[in-house]
């Protein structure tokens, strides 16, 4: 497998996020471009590296990104 990798621009980085997915919050450090697939076939994606409070970085597909706000959304608020 090729490690190839390209970073990409984002309205958001280095601002405070929330991961749609999964409810999580920290600071968006990167967006890169990768080859998720661990075989032969090139499947590429876009992950957002999200640095949250313990220090420590965790990644969602760019797309789950959206902007942190001081109070968490409501289901009804979306």
């Amino acid at each position: 497998m090729n490690e190839h990798y390209a970073y990409m621009p984002h309205e958001l980085l280095g601002r405070r996020v929330r991961d749609i997915a999964s409810g999580a919050e920290g600071q968006l450090m990167a967006v890169i471009n990768e080859n998720v697939s661990p075989t032969g076939i090139e499947r590429w994606m876009e992950l957002a590296y999200i640095r949250g409070s313990s220090g420590r970085e965790f990644t969602t597909a760019a797309t789950n990104v959206e902007p942190a706000y001081d109070q968490p959304k409501t289901a009804g608020g979306r």
